[in-house]
Formats: C-alpha cells, sequence, structure tokens
C-alpha cells in the first residue's frame, strides 16, 4: 500500500509538550505537518429531492433507486475521482447481528461509483474489535473484492494530525486516506447507542479518527457534533435494512434486530439523523447532539420542511 507523501495545504507546527499521539505512537520534540480536512460536499440542488426513502427487498435495487433520486451518482462522482466509502465496521458481528453497515449496501454503492467512472474506491474504516475479523465477519471484505474496490485497514501509522476546528476536538489523528480522496460516501448503519442514545451518520464519523476516541465519550454529543462539522461527506446512504434497536452499538442478539427493508439517502446528515430516529422509538429533543448540530449550522432537525421522496422498489 503506497504512503502518502507531504501534503499541500499543511502547516508545520511544534505541538505544545512536545509530545502529539501519531495513532498510538508518540511524536517527540519534532515538527508536525498538521493538515485540514476538504470539504467533500457537491453544490445543493433543488431540482432534486434532499432526501430519498427507498423500501424494498434487494439491497442493490433500493440503492439505485434512492442515488437516482437524489440525481444520480454522475452528480456526486465524476470521471477520475478517488472515493472513499466509510461504513461502519466497529465490530466483529455478522450480518444479521446489525452492528455494521450491511455488506450489500457496500457492494451496491461501490459499483455505482465504478459506473460513474471513479478512478478508484476505497473501503475503510477503524474498528473497535480486530479490523482483519471485523471486515470479514462482517461481509464487507467479501463485498469490497467483489466490487473491485480498495480494502484499507489502517496502522497505528496511518493516521495524520488534523486541525479538526471543535470544541472537544482540535488537532487529531486522522485516517490518511481523508487527506488523499476527492470524494467520501458516507455510509451508516441504524443502531441504539448507550451513551449518545443512536448511531447513525453523524456518530459514524468516529471511525475516521485515531488516537483515545474513549476520552470523547465524556461530552459524546459536543464531539459527534465536532466531527460532523469537519467531516462534510459528498453523500450519505443509511443503511435501515436490519436496524438493532437496543444494546448498542454492539449488539450481538438477533432479539435486538429488525427488518425495516429501507434506505435513505440524504445530503442533510441532521435531518437523515432525525428522521432515522423513529426506527429506534426516540424524538429529535432526547438526542442533544442534533440541536447541537442545528445550532453550529449543520443541518436542519426538521426533516419534514425538506422535499423528500419515499419509494418502494
Amino acid at each position: 500500500m503506497e504512503r502518502v507523501g507531504v501534503l499541500a495545504g499543511t502547516s508545520a507546527v511544534l505541538v505544545a509538550g512536545g509530545v502529539w499521539l501519531h495513532g498510538d505512537e508518540p511524536v517527540r520534540h519534532r515538527q508536525v505537518d498538521v493538515l485540514k480536512l476538504k470539504d467533500f460536499r457537491v453544490p445543493p440542488n433543488t431540482l432534486f429531492p434532499a432526501m430519498a426513502v427507498v423500501h424494498g427487498q434487494n439491497v442493490e435495487n433500493m440503492a439505485r433507486e434512492a442515488v437516482a433520486k437524489l440525481g444520480g451518482m454522475a452528480r456526486f462522482i465524476q470521471k477520475g475521482d478517488r472515493v472513499l466509502l466509510k461504513p461502519n465496521v466497529g465490530w466483529d458481528r455478522m450480518p444479521e447481528q446489525a452492528a455494521n453497515t450491511g455488506p450489500d449496501l457496500v457492494l451496491a454503492v461501490a459499483r455505482l461509483c465504478q459506473e460513474a467512472q471513479a478512478a478508484t474506491v476505497w473501503v475503510t474504516d477503524v474498528s473497535l474489535n480486530d479490523p482483519a475479523r471485523c471486515f470479514f465477519r462482517s461481509g464487507i471484505e467479501n463485498a469490497a473484492q467483489q466490487a473491485n474496490a480498495q480494502l484499507f485497514l489502517p496502522g497505528k501509522n496511518d493516521f495524520l494530525p488534523t486541525d479538526m476546528g471543535g470544541v472537544l476536538l482540535k488537532v487529531w489523528p486522522v485516517n490518511r486516506l481523508f487527506h488523499k480522496v476527492d470524494k467520501v460516501i458516507n455510509l451508516p448503519i441504524v443502531k441504539h447507542h448507550s451513551l449518545s442514545g443512536c448511531t447513525l451518520a453523524m456518530k459514524n464519523w468516529y471511525g475516521v479518527i485515531g488516537g483515545r476516541r474513549n476520552q470523547l465519550h465524556q461530552d459524546i454529543h459536543t464531539s459527534i457534533c465536532d466531527l460532523a462539522a469537519a467531516v462534510r461527506p459528498t453523500l450519505t446512504v443509511m443503511d435501515a435494512v436490519r436496524v438493532l434497536k437496543a444494546n448498542g452499538p454492539t449488539g450481538g442478539s438477533l432479539e435486538d434486530v429488525q427488518r425495516e427493508n429501507t434506505l435513505i439517502a440524504a445530503l442533510d446528515e441532521v435531518a437523515l439523523d432525525s428522521y432515522c430516529l423513529g426506527y429506534l422509538g426516540l424524538r429529535p429533543e432526547q438526542i442533544a447532539f442534533l440541536a447541537l448540530a442545528e445550532g453550529r449550522g449543520l443541518g436542519k432537525v426538521r426533516w419534514q420542511d425538506l422535499n423528500v421522496s419515499e419509494t418502494q422498489v
């Protein structure tokens, strides 16, 4: 796997105290290039809905319909783009347990990107359990292989210091692929979460960063907003085919999983997360990060105010 060299737009700083954690490895008494994430969004277009809800039994058909409703993948991916897909692959679980994004969605979106003539499609996440087992048992390794996409499991030296510009997240180690690609597509899954109440689109950006992520749980709602403000994706396609309704984020029991057979594509992750609360029996006022995110101008909590398409395939 090739290494990222010195990138444009970096600034050299000497980290306060002389120590910065690069992944898990301390870097002492030397200058560190601090990067900024680019804005991966495409321009808004009122000719298309802001959100597309698609119900059905075939995930590939559903994904194609959802993206088509928003203008087609050619709206988001141009010939030669380097594209990064970010599913939730945090846990050593099978697809039926709904702890990770379904592999069929990863396969479908990767194929759509390739049909739009992307130069490269990468699939990555920063897993919490053993990464090799997570990607294998989730079925996402196989999905990437079927789609001829590149799988990237970052090691401790595959993170670059990045100015996140947040309230809690200042300079933080970020998966280096996010500094290499042209477009980013978020592929989260609808799950209960014991601390934040839910893990949806914005919470999925925890899988961008390395370092001591657990310390961010002390103010999890603010950290979720910081991440959502720093990572502005090209497109988000939510997996609500299987929903983990309790004992998240790890799950394990099939009794906690309910089939909803739905995908939701959107450009506004605040509205998308707000919409998906319905699958978990939650209301927006119960989830603090939604109001915080709207207050920062990241999107609208009232998804009902948007142009929403809903279809069955």
